[in-house]
């Protein structure tokens, strides 16, 4: 087995784990998933975390999150008719409704303050869609620091309500989308994340995804230093 095949293996077991258990395997448990090692599978891990895969806990090999879910509780919870997840932002809730299909319904707050809200989704599809969604910044600026971004990227009433909790709180207002957007976006996203032979999207396919979905111009432009997203 290629290194390649070995980390995609790696990161199906983790999101099917996810998907029917509700939680991340151990890496004793993905060590026995994949009959080797808990070395070879922390290898496996820090790759997947150099390619921003997966995010590890500082200082140890221990998965902490894995787009589309997260391992800590979180802003917004994304109920299943058993059990449930927590996502880091609400495109990352969408994301798992693309994966696992069937009625969820995403319970986050808007603008991460007081008043909460449900959205009910099938099939990755939003029932409720009079909502918009903060995108934060520009993606190519994502990773500098992925936990404030997800953070920031909470469901809104109006634009004009993005724009007055900008002003608030001091926090610079990127773009906002309608939530049928996103969720576009997030089901081209996400939707293979799961499968056995699943790779990083290269920039060509992560630019055509962003294009596809209306997000063009200079906010959307990729950093094109690497290969991959």
């Amino acid at each position: 087995m290629t290194q390649q095949k070995f980390d995609s293996l790696l990161h199906h077991h983790i999101l099917t784990t996810f998907i029917q258990e509700g939680h991340a395997p151990t890496n004793e448990q993905l060590a026995r998933k994949v009959a080797t090692s808990v070395e070879n599978v922390e290898s496996g891990l820090l790759r997947l975390q150099a390619s921003h895969a997966v995010v590890l806990h500082p200082g140890r090999c221990e998965l902490w999150v894995v787009h589309p879910f997260s391992l800590s509780p979180t802003h917004t919870w994304v109920q299943a008719s058993k059990g449930g997840w927590w996502a880091p932002c609400m495109g990352c809730a969408l994301g798992i409704a693309a994966l696992v299909k069937g009625k969820l319904t995403v319970h986050s707050r808007i603008g991460g303050e007081a008043e909460p809200v449900k959205v009910d989704v099938v099939d990755g599809v939003p029932m409720q869609t009079e909502l918009f969604v903060h995108w934060p910044e520009p993606p190519r600026m994502n990773w500098d620091n992925i936990h404030h971004f997800c953070a920031r990227l909470l469901p809104f009433r109006s634009p004009e309500d993005v724009a007055e909790w900008g002003r608030r709180h001091q926090l610079p207002v990127g773009k906002i989308l309608p939530i049928t957007q996103l969720a576009e976006f997030s089901r081209r996203w996400y939707s293979n994340h799961a499968d056995a032979e699943w790779e990083k999207w290269t920039l060509t396919q992560a630019t055509e995804i962003f294009s596809s979905t209306g997000l063009t111009g200079d906010f959307w432009k990729l950093d094109t230093t690497g290969e991959r997203f």
